[in-house]
């Protein structure tokens, strides 16, 4: 499948087949696949100057997708989950075509092989003892709803 538009042939298919149909994601995953594609798309175009059709899988390496993820991050100020998120719709299509097209297995796995970006753990707010006291002497316990 080595071709001129095997780029575009497998992510139709991933989108429009594998995803509804074999995947069985909502509607709503899928287009947030399918947007993610399309910003990869305008990146490939507007910031490494290729052309539509020259975005072929044989270009689409490890490098390219974190200087993206990297490009989502600092030229579009997107926040580290909104990053994870677009990684994982590439991962997911490079499962995808590791499958349909083994030509691209290694390739392939080094951009699976990409980890994830620890986000900042939300922190636990936790009462004082003062505080718990304050909350469990609210009630009126002299009456049957206190």
């Amino acid at each position: 499948m080595k071709n001129s538009n095997d780029f575009s042939m497998l992510l139709t298919s991933f989108l429009s087949k594998h995803l509804p149909g074999q995947r069985n994601v909502s509607t709503n995953t899928v287009m947030s696949y399918r947007d993610n594609f399309k910003l990869f798309i305008h990146y490939c175009t507007d910031e490494q100057g290729l052309s539509l059709k020259s975005i072929q899988m044989q270009c689409i390496d490890r490098k390219m997708i974190l200087e993206y993820l990297g490009w989502l991050e600092q030229k579009r100020g997107c926040s580290i989950s909104t990053r994870n998120q677009r990684l994982a719709a590439f991962k997911s299509f490079f499962h995808y075509v590791s499958a349909e097209t083994p030509d691209y297995l290694f390739q392939c796995q080094q951009i699976i092989s990409i980890p994830m970006k620890k986000t900042a753990g939300k922190v636990m707010n936790f009462l004082s003892p003062e505080g718990i006291h304050h909350l469990l002497m609210q009630p009126d316990t002299r009456t049957w709803k206190g």
